[in-house]
């Protein structure tokens, strides 16, 4: 799922708890080269995940209290969302966060928007082609990304959340809600960019187990692959696209996000669309903080593509990571 944060440093009638994904049970350090680094870790887990699951279409669980609101992006696109609360799913009182229960995705965050507003700038200038793409979006959430990437005709969108409850009552009510609208609304429009039904799941866990689930390491003849990414070993089948917004704001969780993207996005020429804030006060991360974690481990190139002060929170950043 997409695991949150808050926005600014704490004032006189806030707190701000230093709260993590599961991932803080079991700090995960790659150990590139020497096993030292930025983000090597020694610790291990302190109990088991659960296993990821994929959850159904058919299993959405929408509340009553839910309500679909339009989301204005731009002049040229409006989204829709529901509004759900953790007291509606997990019955307790509405949160951030729940440690250890809820992780943070039935919030709309201001880097999904970030997103969604960069990925169609990049297609307006031609820096980016959604059509036929294979798209994973991580810690997804309400889903916007993604669902903006099925409107624009992506061929598989795969959505990831940590909490199935999040997916079932919030994620797949949107993408039904956000595809019929635009079904509609292009009834008459021979040439839709979703002229075929793209392949569209949802997957539940924690990004440490994910790839087991999202992508099986192995040819068409059925060989097992390397895991990671390897500059010599040629191409694979993988993610075209990888979303994530609003998903780095703790380091301890870092090392399982970035090996996930690493096993599954396609290689040479998949491309990591990364949204959120420049620093996460109180909890350490930030989009800057993964930067470094990615340029010490050599193998991607980083470009800042967008920046947003406007206020309502501190310095947010849209960046864009590719293969060397």
């Amino acid at each position: 799922m997409a695991e949150k944060k808050r926005d600014s440093p704490p004032k006189p009638k806030e707190s701000y708890p230093l709260f993590s994904l599961s991932n803080h049970y079991h700090q995960l350090g790659l150990g590139f080269g020497s096993g030292s680094g930025l983000f090597a870790s020694s610790a291990k887990p302190l109990s088991p995940l659960p296993p990821p699951v994929e959850v159904l279409s058919s299993e959405e669980s929408c509340p009553k209290t839910s309500h679909p609101e339009p989301v204005v992006i731009n002049v040229e696109v409006t989204l829709l969302k529901g509004r759900v609360s953790t007291f509606d799913v997990f019955g307790v009182a509405n949160s951030d966060l729940v440690p250890g229960k809820y992780e943070g995705g039935l919030k709309l965050w201001e880097g999904s928007l970030d997103l969604v507003r960069t990925l169609w700038t990049e297609i307006q200038q031609g820096q980016l082609s959604i059509i036929g793409k294979r798209v994973l979006e991580l810690g997804c959430g309400h889903g916007l990304p993604g669902i903006f990437t099925c409107i624009e005709g992506a061929s598989a969108i795969h959505f990831q959340d940590f909490n199935s409850e999040v997916l079932k009552c919030l994620t797949i009510p949107n993408v039904n809600v956000n595809l019929d609208s635009f079904k509609k609304k292009n009834s008459n429009v021979k040439d839709i960019k979703t002229s075929q039904s793209p392949e569209i799941r949802f997957f539940a866990g924690d990004w440490s187990n994910m790839h087991d689930l999202l992508f099986q390491n192995c040819d068409h003849d059925g060989t097992e692959k390397d895991s990671g990414m390897n500059s010599t070993r040629g191409t694979y089948d993988g993610y075209d696209i990888v979303l994530m917004a609003e998903t780095v704001y703790e380091l301890s969780s870092l090392p399982n996000l970035y090996s996930l993207i690493k096993k599954c996005l396609c290689y040479p020429h998949g491309v990591v669309y990364m949204a959120g804030k420049k620093h996460y006060f109180g909890v350490g991360g930030g989009t800057r903080q993964f930067q470094l974690f990615v340029e010490e481990d050599g193998v991607m190139d980083a470009c800042l593509i967008a920046e947003v002060a406007d206020g309502s929170s501190n310095v947010r950043e849209v960046w864009k990571f590719s293969f060397k």
